[in-house]
């Protein structure tokens, strides 16, 4: 047996074995199929187990298969949607899941550094790459009826004009041009968004209540176009990063682009930056302010507010609580 063998087998001697979970529905299988072939080879694994997702279930049943089955990997082939899925019937597991980036929008991914545009490599990555524990976020949310349900987030989930916005999306436009079909539709939404009453707290602290546009609770800090949305956001940090938007006007929308766009991408980069924000008062605007906590409760006066998770739609909500899982997931990473 040679040293890479003795790698990818366990202690009975049975030979590493990963399961690939894919959208049937979308195209490159086919290549797909021999990317992995070829890291299966190269890494000693035994054939993998193929698992096709389904249009009630993205991916979380599937993975709950995988595990079944004893694999020693699963590779997510998707997008932003079935990595979601298939991380939440992973989470707590500690069977680490590889990202094959699929689709448009591919934040988590591109978070992590895991190549977005390069299946081959993504595949690669997949097989080979270094094992990093990150934090996921369980959202415990109550449907106007009444309801409750309980989804994960990888990214980000928000209620307000950003989920409307989502829900506003052209999926022909979004199929062409991918994430600026959401520039699209958020200057479509904007104009016609109206802000809502939230009572929110972190960590069961103080309530406050604010007349809001949107709430963001956030895993991660980047938003497609490499825009930093929240620059001190860690992915394993065990902590939430929730974003209160809370424009008056036009001009406080763009006050808030001028933040996530020059300064925190600009200007908080560097010394001298940070001191003019200091002196300018940058840190402290109350159009955009920053929370953190290991859990937020949010409760909607008035009628229910749209809701969404790492850029899908999940419907109307009228309250919502979010907290933080910490190191439940194992993710293939660049070494």
């Amino acid at each position: 047996m040679t040293a890479d063998e003795q790698v990818t087998t366990d202690a009975a001697g049975r030979r590493q074995r990963a399961a690939v979970i894919f959208n049937p529905t979308k195209q490159g299988v086919d290549t797909l199929r021999t990317a992995v072939a070829a890291a299966e080879a190269r890494q000693h694994f035994a054939p993998s187990l193929w698992i096709e997702t389904t249009a009630d279930d993205p991916g979380k049943g599937m993975a709950h298969e995988a595990l079944d089955a004893r694999v020693d990997l699963v590779i997510a082939a998707g997008g932003d949607g079935t990595v979601r899925s298939v991380a939440a019937g992973l989470r707590g597991s500690g069977v680490p899941l590889g990202l094959v980036p699929i689709g448009t929008g591919n934040l988590f991914a591109r978070n992590l550094d895991i190549p977005v545009n390069d299946q081959d490599d993504a595949v690669v990555l997949a097989f080979s790459g270094m094992d990093r524990a990150v934090d996921v976020i369980a959202a415990d949310v109550v449907r106007p009826d009444g309801g409750e349900e309980t989804h994960v987030s990888l990214v980000m989930a928000g209620i307000g004009i950003d989920a409307a916005m989502i829900s506003n999306t052209n999926d022909d436009l979004k199929k062409r041009v991918g994430w600026l079909a959401y520039v699209d539709a958020g200057l479509r939404a904007i104009p016609a968004s109206k802000p809502y009453r939230v009572t929110h707290r972190v960590d069961m602290g103080r309530h406050h209540r604010s007349k809001v546009s949107s709430i963001l609770v956030a895993n991660l800090g980047y938003l497609p176009g490499n825009i930093e949305l929240i620059p001190d956001a860690e992915i394993d940090d065990g902590r939430l990063d929730v974003v209160v938007l809370q424009p008056r006007n036009l001009l406080g929308w763009l006050l808030i682009w001028r933040k996530v766009t020059w300064e925190n991408r600009v200007l908080r980069k560097s010394a001298l930056g940070r001191q003019f924000l200091d002196l300018t008062g940058g840190k402290r605007r109350s159009e955009i302010v920053y929370l953190r906590g290991r859990s937020v409760e949010l409760e909607i006066e008035g009628a229910a507010e749209e809701f969404e998770i790492d850029g899908d739609e999940f419907g109307l909500v009228v309250s919502a609580r979010f907290t933080v899982d910490p190191a439940a997931l194992i993710v293939r990473v660049p070494r």
